[in-house]
């Protein structure tokens, strides 16, 4: 018993050796992927390492083919991604008719393309795909016809229809005789489906489209037929996200009513006021599109109210008026009332002010209740302008136009080393803005004209420092001011502005107009390379304001450099005065280089101007569009 006991014990001790060398054999053992990562010298030697190369007489098309060939895409791949020898055989074998595939999404259909290997320089085999890629291909025809409710509407004689089925026509970019590329062909139908989607017909869709290529002509077909789906009208407003304020708020400032065709752009405008009314966060608007509700599809208005109160502290600088501190304070529903006020307050060492409205909610038309009031302490050049004024009127707000209508009245004191002015005057004023430009935020192509008028009654009185000698005057007077902007570009990558503004008060009184309505030439948005306010009629050495005003400015822009477009730099000349009679104008002219950031919320401009009057440099920062 102890003698089999014995021998277990033993077979027992040699298994666990056996078993021990087995883990060491394991321990000691190369990782399967250290093994792996290290390739055997047979699979070395079957790797394709190679140089690759495309010649052809056309740039673009090379970089097509280095880009999306394969034998480009594996040129210089590690051994554990790259090919093998064989497979670069085959990969030369399919590289003709993979290259010619290419070269006919550019219009190339009668391409000679060859496939060598040679050795480069560097003693590595290179292989060189050469083509010639033949004359281009051009669109011969082209048929684009619509099918469906937007047909029917127009065989029928219905005008709006025979419009938007011409419009629909006439919109395809791609015409007869131009170079046919794939993706211009893909970009046509995009672009001319977008427009048939927007008026109207937001279901739309291609009911077939073909490019019929004659390769021996080097010719296109192009036949394309759109199913335009039913006319959508619109219907209710529905409205989510509100809590602070009433449903009216938003649905007052809709242009449409239940039953008016469906536009884009008129629900972007819808969207624009939206966003504009100072209520809202964000709103976005948009159509439920669901084909059994299109003869009244609901308008989906989504919004993100703002705070009820909201208080803004800022610190700037202006190169107008120098350095400041503002406080901003809003409150959107006053006493429970459907009226927003803004307060808004400036201290500097050269402006101090206060402006202050109260504005209602949207009315019926788009119009808004406003009562404001502003009131300033300015220092400029030589004298002090203290100004006050309250204004009462109503204001409209469109896609395109603004008009302001509201009474007013106005003080004014100006404290110079000269004189002592002094005037009051109660006006009925019009305030017109229409803009018709690309973009309201950063345009580049369109004009905007403001126009403002005002009939009013004056008294003032005039001190003289030296002699003081009392002037005082009385009566009735008119004022007349306007500024024109055009955007114009030209060439490649080159933008104009043009600029003209002028102004007039009419009055058979020497002395009565408050200062704040008379007019002076200077500044950033006037001629610069002067300071603000800088420029008018000279009493004994010292800057006043006069009657009259002409400035007009003139400026080419373009990028920087194509790879940062929103970089422009500029050159300008500005010129222009204020004087008490156009007769009496002397223009000052300022000129000089600037550079522009066209930021997401407008321009951010800071221009280096010299003043050939004053001879001296001087530098504008200014931000945003001033209409």
């Amino acid at each position: 018993m102890k003698r089999a006991l014995a021998q277990l014990v033993i077979v027992g001790l040699m298994a666990l050796l056996l078993g021990g060398c087995a883990s060491l054999g394991k321990i000691f053992a190369p990782s399967p992927s250290a093994a792996a990562s290290e390739p055997s010298a047979a699979e070395r030697a079957a790797h394709a390492d190679y140089e690759f190369d495309v010649a052809t007489p056309d740039d673009g098309l090379r970089k097509l083919l280095m880009t999306y060939l394969d034998l480009a895409r594996f040129q210089g791949a590690p051994a554990a991604e790259g090919i093998t020898n064989a497979e670069l055989a085959r990969l030369m074998i399919a590289a003709p008719a993979q290259a010619r595939t290419l070269l006919e999404t550019e219009g190339y259909f009668n391409a000679d393309v060859r496939v060598d290997k040679t050795t480069a320089a560097s003693g590595k085999p290179l292989v060189r795909v050469t083509v010639q890629p033949g004359p281009r291909a051009h669109i011969a025809t082209v048929s684009i016809e619509v099918i469906g409710d937007l047909a029917t509407s127009a065989d029928a004689g219905d005008a709006t229809a025979l419009h938007e089925r011409d419009a629909f026509r006439l919109f395809w970019p791609l015409e007869a005789g131009k170079p046919f590329t794939q993706a211009a062909w893909s970009d046509a139908k995009n672009a001319t489906l977008a427009q048939l989607r927007a008026h109207g017909y937001p279901a739309a869709d291609w009911s077939s489209t073909e490019a019929k290529v004659d390769a021996a002509a080097n010719t296109v077909q192009l036949v394309a037929v759109a199913a335009s789906g039913p006319l959508y009208r619109l219907g209710e407003i529905r409205v989510d996200g509100l809590q602070r304020y009433a449903t009216s708020a938003v649905t007052r400032l809709s242009t449409f009513s239940p039953g008016t065709p469906y536009s884009e752009q008129l629900l972007l405008d819808y969207q624009e006021r939206l966003q504009k009314l100072g209520l809202f966060e964000g709103a976005t608007v948009e159509l439920d599109a669901h084909p059994e509700t299109h003869d009244a599809a609901p308008v989906l208005v989504h919004v993100r109210e703002l705070s009820l109160q909201q208080s803004t502290i800022g610190i700037g600088y202006s190169a107008n008026t120098g350095p400041r501190a503002s406080l901003e304070h809003f409150h959107r529903r006053v006493f429970g009332l459907p009226w927003i006020a803004q307060n808004k307050f400036e201290y500097g060492p050269d402006l101090k002010s206060w402006n202050g409205q109260l504005t209602s909610y949207p009315q019926e038309g788009l119009y808004r209740n406003l009562i404001a009031g502003s009131g300033q302490n300015l220092r400029s050049t030589d004298e002090v302008q203290r100004s006050w004024d309250l204004r009462v009127g109503r204001t409209q707000d469109t896609p395109r136009i603004e008009r302001l209508y509201y009474g007013e009245y106005t003080h004014a004191t100006v404290d110079s080393t000269v004189y002592t002015t002094t005037g009051d005057a109660v006006s009925g004023n019009y305030n017109w803005i229409y803009r018709a430009i690309d973009n309201v935020l950063l345009p580049t192509r369109g004009y905007t004209l403001s126009l403002q008028g005002a009939l009013g009654y004056a008294r003032g009185r005039q001190t003289l420092i030296d002699t003081g000698d009392v002037t005082r005057d009385h009566g009735p007077f008119a004022r007349a001011y306007g500024r024109y902007t055009l955007y114009l570009p030209f060439g490649s990558s080159w933008y104009s502005t043009f600029r003209v503004e002028a102004g007039q008060v009419f009055t058979n009184a020497v002395i009565g107009v408050p200062d704040t309505l008379l007019f002076r030439a200077g500044g950033d948005d006037s001629v610069r390379g002067y300071g603000y306010r800088s420029l008018g009629p000279d009493i004994d050495g010292v800057v006043s304001s006069g009657r009259t005003l002409l400035t007009g400015s003139a400026e080419i822009a373009r990028p920087i450099s194509p790879r940062y477009p929103a970089y422009w730099w500029a050159m300008f000349v500005d010129a222009g005065n204020a004087a008490n009679s156009l007769s009496n104008l002397d223009p000052a002219i300022g000129y000089g280089v600037g550079l522009r950031w066209r930021s997401p919320v407008g321009p951010l401009r800071v221009d280096l101007a010299y003043g050939q009057r004053v001879q001296q440099f001087r530098v504008h920062f200014s931000v945003g569009i001033a209409f």
